[in-house]
Formats: structure tokens, sequence, C-alpha cells
């Protein structure tokens, strides 16, 4: 019963009486991206934008960003949830209610939110629920975090768009991908920024549905 009591607390999301309470203090990260050396809390220069994505496991997500020309900076760290400020063993309990998200600054006159948008999409498997192959839990959901109203009109189109394309594949599952205007974002541990870049050969756990979104 242990094991099925752990599953279901990690796959179920927490309400404001079971979550962490978390701390008022940030927890400490990167100054600097490790490739770029741009800034990775900003000052951001005019005209960037912001989106955040969940895709499972960030450290192969933010590496699939970071090599998209017109993407400013990426980060890493958790949002979606209800504790302040987690770090990443509180996280992974589940009882935060944040997923691992991607930052990704971008510059709209360089590259569009259609092009992030359609890497989202092909780049994991949309209609798990709460786990991405392997990893198991609430913080592996997929999600889409914007900040404004045409980003988001824009998001879910895209996953419309998608869903046609999986049915046209007889892909038989639903998306699950919470698409929502997004809430705080909070930067992971040092070590997660650019995990990949410091360990080439590091875990990475993104495996698509083999099916193109057609947008973009």
């Amino acid at each position: 019963m242990f094991l099925i009591d752990m599953f279901n607390k990690k796959s179920i999301l927490p309400d404001a009486e079971t979550a962490l309470s978390g701390r008022a203090e940030e927890i400490p990260t990167a100054a600097a991206h490790f490739i770029s050396r741009r800034p990775l809390k900003g000052p951001y220069p005019d005209g960037m934008k912001k989106v955040l994505f969940g895709m499972g496991c960030f450290w192969g997500a933010e590496r699939l960003f970071w090599q998209i020309p017109g993407v400013h900076v990426t980060a890493v760290g958790y949002s979606g949830g209800l504790t302040p400020n987690p770090t990443y063993q509180e996280t992974t309990t589940g009882l935060t209610g944040h997923a691992e998200v991607v930052l990704v600054v971008y510059d709209p006159e360089k590259v569009s939110l259609a092009r992030l948008l359609k890497t989202f999409f092909e780049e994991h498997d949309p209609t798990q629920g709460m786990r991405q192959g392997n990893d198991i839990g609430t913080t592996y959901r997929s999600a889409i975090y914007v900040f404004d109203e045409e980003q988001l009109a824009e998001a879910n189109a895209a996953r419309n768009a998608f869903r046609r394309a999986l049915n046209a594949f007889n892909h038989g599952r639903e998306i699950t991908t919470e698409i929502a205007i997004a809430g705080p974002f909070y930067f992971a541990e040092e070590y997660h920024q650019q995990y990949l870049a410091k360990n080439p050969g590091g875990y990475c756990g993104l495996r698509g549905t083999g099916v193109s979104c057609p947008i973009g």
C-alpha cells in the first residue's frame, strides 16, 4: 500500500491545505546562462517576450530551446503550483503543485511563438497526463504558461491543430497539456540550469509521438 499511496500522492495536485508552505526567500541560482553568458534573470532587452513550457524533465527540454535562433535566454524552474520558492526536493514530493518548466525569453522579430509551439508539441508526448515516459508525477505534466491573451489564443490554436494531426494518425489519446496565463515562476537551483551543456551525457527522457505539428 505504501508504494500505491506514494504514486497517488505524486499524481494528484495538492490544494492550499495540503501544499507545502515554502519560504519567502528565493532559492539561489546561477547569475548567467552557462552558454550565452546572458543574465539569467534579466534585465532582458526591450521587445523580448516570455513563455513557459513544461515537457517532463526540464533538462532536455531546455536544451531544445536554447538552440533555436531568436531565443535570447533560457532557464529552468518551477511554475503552476502553490508553494512559494520551492526547492527541487520539495517539488519531487508532488506537494508543491509545480511543474518543471523552461522559461524561454525570445525575440518575436526573429522567432515566432508558432515555431516554439511546434517544437513543444513535437518533442514530447502531450497525451500522458501526470507523467512523461518513465518520469511519473505532477511535476512532469505537459504545460504551456503564457503572459498575455494573444499568446493564450495562439497556444490553444496550436493544441487544436496538433489534436487534429494526432487524430489523423489514429493516435487515440487526448492531449492533456495545461494551457493558462502564467503565475509565479521560480528559478531552479544553479546545478539544474543548462544541465546538459555542463553534462553532455546526462539524462534526457524526451520522446515525441512522431507526429508533426502543422503550424509555424
